[in-house]
C-alpha cells in the first residue's frame, strides 16, 4: 500500500516544530509497511485532483498567512476542501488551522478568507494564549486525554455544526472562554497544539492514516504497532504539565 501526503507551504507555515508532524506521520506508516511520500506544495503551485491522501499544513504569523490566504483563494482552495470531502484526511495547525475556517479577520487589514473545511471563524485577540494544553478527546488514545502546547491570541469560535477535537481541562483552547480545543471534520483535524502534536498524541496520527487507507479501500494494511515508548513519553508530558499548571 502507498499514501502520499501533502506538506502544504512548508516553507512559511512552519513554526514551533510542526515539521515534526510529517515525521511522524512518515514513521508510522512504515512501521505498518504501509509506503509513504511526502511532496510540498508551495505558493504558485497547483495541487492535482486525486493525487494525496493526507493534507497537513502549520502555523506562521500574519504576514505569511496574508500571503497563503491569497494563494489559496481560488481553484488550489476548492480542489483541498474538495479532496477532504471525498475522504483525504488533514492535519491543519495555528494558522493552518484558522484558515481551513471561514475566516481570520487580523487586528488590521482586511478579513482573510479561509477555504471553509471547518464550520469556523477566527479573530485576532488581546490575549497571548501560552502554555501547556491537556484536552479530553476521543482521539486521546486509551487515556482519553490529549497533550500540546498553544502559542496564539487568534480566538476561534465553531458554530453547532461541527464537533470540537476535544473539552480543555488545561489551557486555554480555541477561545479561552468556551473550554474547546480544535475541530473535527470527516478526516480533517484542526488544532492549536504545537509541540510537535502528532509523536505527543499518536492517536491522531492513527486517525489520518485511517482516514486515508479507508477511501483507498485498504484498511486491512493497517496493523497494530508497539507504542511503549510513546505512551511513555506521553504519560511523562501529562504529568510535568498537571504539575506546572
Amino acid at each position: 500500500m502507498f499514501l502520499r501526503i501533502c506538506w502544504l507551504y512548508s516553507e512559511l507555515m512552519n513554526i514551533y516544530g510542526d515539521r515534526g508532524n510529517v515525521m511522524a506521520l512518515v514513521e508510522r506508516c512504515r512501521r505498518r509497511g504501509i509506503d509513504v511520500e511526502v511532496e510540498t506544495r508551495n505558493l504558485g503551485e497547483r495541487i492535482e485532483q486525486g493525487r494525496y491522501d493526507i493534507f497537513f499544513m502549520g502555523g506562521g504569523q500574519d504576514r505569511e498567512q496574508l500571503a497563503v490566504a491569497k494563494d489559496l483563494c481560488g481553484k488550489k482552495g476548492e480542489i483541498i476542501r474538495d479532496e477532504i470531502e471525498n475522504g483525504a484526511s488533514c492535519l491543519a495547525i495555528c494558522g493552518g488551522y484558522q484558515l481551513f475556517g471561514k475566516f481570520y479577520k487580523p487586528f488590521e487589514g482586511d478579513e482573510l478568507p479561509g477555504i471553509g473545511v471547518f464550520d469556523a471563524y477566527t479573530i485576532a485577540g488581546k490575549k497571548r494564549m501560552i502554555g501547556n494544553v491537556i484536552a479530553r478527546s476521543q482521539l486521546g488514545g486509551r487515556s482519553g486525554l490529549l497533550i500540546g502546547f498553544e502559542n496564539h491570541s487568534g480566538e476561534t469560535y465553531l458554530s453547532e455544526n461541527i464537533s470540537p477535537l476535544g473539552m480543555v481541562e488545561i489551557g486555554n483552547g480555541n477561545n479561552g472562554s468556551d473550554g474547546k480545543e480544535g475541530a473535527i471534520y470527516r478526516g480533517a483535524v484542526g488544532s492549536y497544539l504545537h509541540g510537535s502534536l502528532l509523536p505527543k498524541n499518536p492517536s491522531i496520527s492513527d486517525f489520518l492514516i485511517e482516514k486515508a487507507l479507508l477511501r483507498k479501500g485498504s484498511l486491512l494494511s493497517f496493523t497494530p504497532i508497539d507504542e511503549s515508548i510513546e505512551e511513555n513519553a506521553r504519560a511523562q508530558a501529562i504529568e510535568r504539565a498537571r504539575k506546572s499548571h
